[in-house]
């Protein structure tokens, strides 16, 4: 072993430490990692920076466009609402026609806001069918896997293997080249899904208001402010009410005007009428407190929300919000996102006091009042997956026909390889730019800065395997491992080898490190690489059993109230199955 594969291979090492421990943003490791790799002189600065002119990087961040384009015409919440009629049949019907709309639909588009889409839809279904939610949505993550791979657009792993398999001189795949066994692997899925899965799937999550769901322990209570009290013009901010009670204003009425959710800079007056939440016990000694006057008190229920200018809603912190390792306090919840949080259901237990102190993770649900036009503009960020459906969105109709021709334009482009995907993609995106089906402002807006940064990065660290020789020594030793095995040990390895990786850390990332590695292991001894690549693939969109191994797990944790072994049980076998089915078809379907 060279001192430069000792460094290369401990930095690999010490990036999936982090990408799986998520204590740095994976996209900021991904970058940290390019630059330690081009100041110890590993890289040279053009090789470290090369991801971000990569065919993959660019293609992704046109799909982006592309995907965000087709869910502003509205077209696929049409979709979504025409599913939910067949639950009117039966459960099994209803979803088995939602694992497999959001698979076709996941097949072509960006799977992550079309599960966004469809939570709302599901916690609706659950709700006047009166079926637990937690049976509905981690069907519909899991379908999103299955479509994933199904086609060379479904994933931005299947476009980055395609793109590393070019550079090193293999065919690129095809549009439809793996979809055979992308569909025989979905089939089995939902048949697992319908038969097995769904008995394992605990009721997490039954038929409640909101208020019940997130077992609100707090009260509500109006409050008058007398002539000399100590509030009385000072910012809400400054105010002892605010200091030393720790209850929250949800609303001021002075007179015949009514402030909702009041920023911290609102200035009290006398007889100003607040309406607050807070501990019963804090309320009640409020009692004892000068220049207040205590009106009523009742337990807090959704009825104290429906206000024709607010409404209690849930939203989940998004896998990519800038709010992770934050507090509400330091990110100044209350005036950047105007509203109000009730409770946080945080790391499988509900927290209804000092809110502001708790440090936010991805998943996390927060219970939040706020206005009808401050829910739309949170549903529009990608901080939050809003679990409510907006209505009276500003879709455009008009413009569903445009872009349908033009994402089957681009699909047909690519399938007949009459120009090179890369630029089929940014011509499709540019075409619904000029088409006006997206602003060029929603196009920037819609690309995940977060993940393209995290690939061009990560890029650097396949450069630097094959560079220094790390992925011949590695391979070399796999092989020496498994006793100079055959092609078809290969294959399975390397399927379980991504499999696992993906359940811990980004199937990008892993995607990134395991491909070059599968490529030199199949030309050492003497086969062609694409069936290990196809492997690879496969692997990385089997995260089934941790809810932190892709974003759609994620998106639906908190919404489905699931613990973490629920993902365990249900997912542990069917990972098991598409291990076995793949090892065995892979060589069948795509020999060496």
């Amino acid at each position: 072993m060279t001192f430069e594969i000792a460094i290369v291979i401990t930095v690999v090492i010490v990036a999936v430490i982090l990408f799986a421990t998520e204590k740095i943003s994976v996209d900021i490791v991904a970058i940290l990692v390019m630059c330690f790799l081009v100041i110890s002189g590993i890289l040279e600065p053009l090789e470290g920076l090369a991801g971000f002119s990569n065919e993959a990087t660019i293609t992704v961040a046109s799909l982006f466009v592309v995907s965000a384009a087709m869910f502003k015409t509205g077209i696929v919440n049409i979709i979504g609402n025409k599913v939910t009629g067949f639950f009117r049949v039966n459960f099994t019907t209803g979803i088995l026609m939602t694992i497999l709309t959001v698979g076709i639909l996941s097949a072509f588009i960006n799977n992550t806001p079309i599960v966004a889409i469809f939570i709302p839809i599901m916690l609706g279904v659950s709700k006047k069918l009166n079926i637990s939610a937690s049976k509905l949505l981690i069907p519909i993550s899991f379908a999103s896997l299955f479509g994933g791979v199904c086609t060379l657009i479904g994933t931005s792993t299947n476009i980055l293997i395609n793109s590393i398999a070019i550079s090193h001189g293999l065919t690129g795949f095809r549009m439809f080249e793996f979809s055979f066994l992308g569909v025989i692997l979905f089939i089995i899925g939902s048949v697992y899904l319908l038969t097995i899965g769904i008995k394992m799937i605990p009721n997490r999550r039954q038929k409640q208001d909101l208020s019940s769901t997130f077992m609100i322990r707090d009260f509500i209570t109006e409050i008058r402010i007398k002539e000399g009290s100590k509030s009385v013009d000072h910012k809400i901010s400054e105010s002892s009410l605010i200091k030393d009670l720790e209850v929250t204003i949800l609303e001021v009425n002075r007179g015949s005007q009514k402030f909702m959710i009041p920023k911290a800079d609102f200035v009290l007056r006398a007889n100003d009428i607040l309406k607050v939440k807070g501990n019963i016990e804090k309320i009640k000694s409020l009692k004892d407190r000068e220049g207040i006057a205590l009106r009523s008190l009742e337990k807090i229920s959704d009825d104290d929300f429906a206000d024709k200018d607010t409404l209690l809603v849930e939203a989940v912190i998004s896998q990519d919000s800038d709010l992770i390792g934050k507090t509400l306090k330091s990110s100044d919840f209350r005036n950047n996102y105007g509203g109000i949080a009730i409770a946080i259901a945080h790391g499988g237990r509900i927290y209804y006091n000092n809110l502001g102190d708790i440090r936010l993770r991805a998943g996390d649900s927060l219970l939040i009042e706020m206005g009808l036009n401050d829910i739309e503009n949170l549903s529009n960020t990608n901080d939050f997956v809003v679990l409510k459906e907006i209505e009276n969105q500003p879709f455009r109709k008009e413009k569903i026909i445009p872009a349908v021709v033009i994402s089957i334009g681009l699909v047909l482009c690519i399938t007949t390889g009459i120009i090179p995907i890369v630029m089929a993609a940014v011509t499709g995106a540019l075409l619904l730019v000029l088409t006006g089906v997206i602003t060029s402002d929603e196009a920037y807006k819609s690309i995940d800065w977060k993940v393209i940064f995290l690939l061009a990065g990560a890029l650097s660290m396949g450069e630097a395997l094959e560079k220094s020789g790390a992925a011949v020594f590695i391979s070399e030793n796999l092989i020496n491992l498994l006793g100079g095995v055959s092609p078809f040990v290969l294959i399975s390895t390397f399927y379980l080898l991504t499999a696992v990786l993906t359940e811990a850390m980004s199937n990008s990332a892993t995607a990134i490190l395991v491909a070059p590695i599968a490529i030199v292991s199949a030309n050492s001894i003497g086969v062609d690489p694409r069936p290990l690549l196809l492997a690879v693939i496969f692997g990385a969109s089997s995260s089934f059993m941790t809810p932190i191994g892709y974003q759609t797990n994620l998106m639906i944790y908190g919404a489905g109230q699931y613990k973490f072994i629920d993902f365990i049980k249900v997912g542990a076998p069917l990972k098991l199955f598409f291990w076995i089915l793949a090892s065995l078809l892979i060589p069948v379907i795509f020999p060496f």
